[in-house]
């Protein structure tokens, strides 16, 4: 098979003898450089991009795509931060909220049994503590023991693991003895500080995100990764962040999957910015696919993008539509997504995976296949 690949692009007279040679590397599983990755973005035609990624796809996942039944818990959106790519915290959002922990309970009561994940973020109320936080895991424990906590973002975590004046280790072994099982990718944004001073001024600095992602990395708690693309970052930004997590990933290994995510310009501060294309969407995971080979999945997150575009997604290297959803979050709709409810039945979303000539594995939160 990968001859034939690899002839097909020495066939194709039009592509640029720099890029064949990209192409060869990566057939033959070598990694690339930032410097080749960035010039994939700036030379790479989206078919191409979309021949090498799935190649890559394929190695490492076969025809395999993963869901898994899941709902969110949003606790509040009243945050101390004020992004200004953000359209979901206080500062922006026409709703105001700050749900009791009871409501919260009530949220997982309400779920189905086969329902295997929480994912728990929302903004960086500045009230609450690790100590708040440690009570909610332990008592969502108590009502499902099976369900799989996945909770609190690092900008989220590095706020109440300061204000208790402990360690990220101590921190995080307090939470993980309450509940928690692992942590979702939120908050990276850009690993640019420039940048960063110019959308998220007050937030976890880069170096602080990856530190507290490490941290957990080394005691065994996996996470994901997140990046923010379609603001003012340019491809160097991009390549950069996902050069780090590659890094990081090389020592630890504690990522589960990268999830790119598409800046939505509707009520915040850089509301004058144009969306992304979607030819610049495919290409963004396409060279995310292809750059980060040590990530095991990339996700395309359907309520961000809808559900076509995450379906055209599978052909760019994807392998993860994450999951059912339930109606439980706000982040992307309060943005302008078109997913104002994001709600996918498990018929739905195998359907929506075989149509894309694709094999649905429903999957737990460390992504073991499951047999039903």
């Amino acid at each position: 098979m990968e001859s034939v690949f690899t002839e097909q692009f020495m066939l194709q007279s039009r592509v640029p003898a720099p890029l064949k040679h990209i192409a060869c590397k990566v057939v033959a599983g070598e990694r690339i450089l930032p410097e080749e990755g960035i010039l994939l973005y700036e030379k790479g035609e989206l078919g191409f991009l979309a021949m090498l990624a799935e190649h890559v796809r394929v190695r490492l996942n076969a025809n395999d795509v993963f869901f898994i039944r899941n709902f969110h818990i949003e606790p509040t959106n009243i945050c101390v931060n004020k992004c200004r790519f953000c359209s979901y915290s206080h500062h922006f959002s026409p709703r105001k909220w700050d749900l009791t922990v009871e409501e919260m309970l009530e949220t997982v009561r309400s779920q189905d049994e086969n329902v295997k994940e929480v994912h728990i973020t929302g903004a960086v109320h500045p009230e609450k503590d690790i100590y708040y936080y440690e009570g909610l895991l332990r008592k969502i424990k108590s009502l499902r023991p099976d369900l799989h906590i996945k909770a609190l973002s690092a900008v989220e975590l590095e706020y109440i693991i300061k204000k208790a004046r402990i360690s990220y280790e101590q921190g995080l072994k307090f939470l993980q003895a309450a509940g928690l099982d692992s942590i979702p990718g939120g908050g990276a944004e850009i690993f640019d500080e420039k940048i960063r001073q110019e959308i998220c001024a007050t937030k976890a600095s880069s170096e602080n995100w990856l530190e507290i992602h490490e941290t957990a990395h080394r005691m065994g708690i996996t996470s994901n990764a997140t990046m923010l693309y379609g603001h003012i970052e340019n491809y160097g930004h991009r390549i950069k962040h996902m050069s780090l997590l590659r890094d990081s990933q090389d020592r630890y290994g504690g990522f589960n999957a990268f999830i790119p995510l598409k800046f939505r310009n509707s009520n915040n501060e850089l509301s004058g910015i144009s969306e992304t294309t979607v030819i610049e969407d495919m290409k963004n995971y396409a060279v995310a696919r292809i750059f980060l080979d040590n990530f095991p999945h990339l996700k395309g997150y359907w309520p961000m993008i809808g559900k076509p575009l995450a379906q055209l997604s599978l052909s760019f290297g994807v392998d993860d539509m994450d999951g059912t959803i339930n109606d439980t979050t706000r982040i992307y709709s309060l943005a302008g997504a078109s997913e104002q409810n994001p709600w996918m039945t498990v018929s739905e979303m195998k359907s929506l995976i075989l149509d894309a000539k694709r094999n649905p594995v429903e999957r737990d939160s460390l992504y073991k296949a499951l047999g039903n």
